[in-house]
């Protein structure tokens, strides 16, 4: 498989990645990287992508609905029997414009629902199996809003965020002791598709250049030092490093790759 770093391609031999979200963005980033490194990984979504993607196991759900969860949970028991790796990549940030006071509790229990609760159905699915065997690795794909939270309509996104932060760390410290690795990955801003679209977005609207609007969304957050978004081939890699054996010692911490916004936090 063409890919930018090198890779060893028996890294995940026999390893069974499932990967939320995973057919655009940064989790198709995640699924190109384990398919390089040997492993066999399923990747979920609400519709299956345009583009012909890796070849993986894909389950049409919706996993911030508890039928959603079970469908995938179901799919997987039949066609795996359990997961290695679970990658709970889901998120999702749309609300009304208005301020937080224009948030109504259906939007809030939505967010909820996608960017927290997701997560906590498949790990109470799958980690007692990981427990089970002594050997399991699941990563929370955050953000970093959880710590840098905003004061606009993004404010139930930035604290469903905030929760999973939280339970990842908990959920960590339970299942550490019987050879399962909790750990969470925060972005900051990623040159992902909906970004791309985004940044269009803004120029049309703003009458302003696409690099005016790179730039306006850039400065959002106070600016970014190393000068550029992120690519969503470096989230893979350090979700594969955090995944690994050379990662083994990594438990129970949030890492931010954020491009140096916040660097004392």
């Amino acid at each position: 498989m063409d890919y930018p770093f090198m890779v060893d391609p028996r890294e995940f031999a026999g390893r069974r990645v499932l990967i939320t979200g995973g057919t655009k963005g940064l989790g198709a980033a995640m699924a190109r990287r384990f398919l390089a490194g040997g492993a066999t990984v399923a990747t979920t979504a609400r519709s299956p992508s345009a583009a012909d993607g890796p070849p993986v196991l894909f389950i049409e759900a919706d996993v911030s609905a508890a039928a959603g969860s079970q469908k995938i949970i179901d799919r997987i028991q039949q066609e795996w029997g359990s997961v290695d790796i679970l990658i709970n990549n889901v998120g999702a940030g749309v609300a009304p414009s208005g301020g937080y006071e224009s948030i109504t509790d259906e939007v809030w229990q939505r967010m909820l629902d996608v960017n927290f609760l997701g997560a906590v159905r498949l790990d109470r699915a799958f980690v007692p199996a990981m427990a089970e065997r002594k050997w399991g690795v699941v990563i929370h794909i955050g953000t970093l809003w959880a710590r840098l939270p905003q004061a606009d309509d993004a404010i139930a996104y930035s604290a469903a965020k905030a929760a999973l932060r939280a339970y990842s760390k908990g959920l960590a410290k339970a299942v550490a002791p019987r050879g399962v690795r909790v750990n969470m990955v925060s972005p900051g801003m990623f040159m992902t598709e909906s970004a791309v679209n985004w940044i269009a977005h803004i120029a049309k609207t703003g009458g302003i250049t696409e690099q005016a609007a790179l730039e306006q969304l850039m400065a959002r957050n106070g600016g970014i030092p190393l000068g550029r978004p992120g690519r969503p081939v470096e989230i893979a890699e350090m979700v594969a490093l955090l995944a690994s054996e050379r990662g083994a010692f990594a438990c129970g911490v949030d890492y931010l790759m954020d491009g140096g916004v916040l660097q004392s936090l």
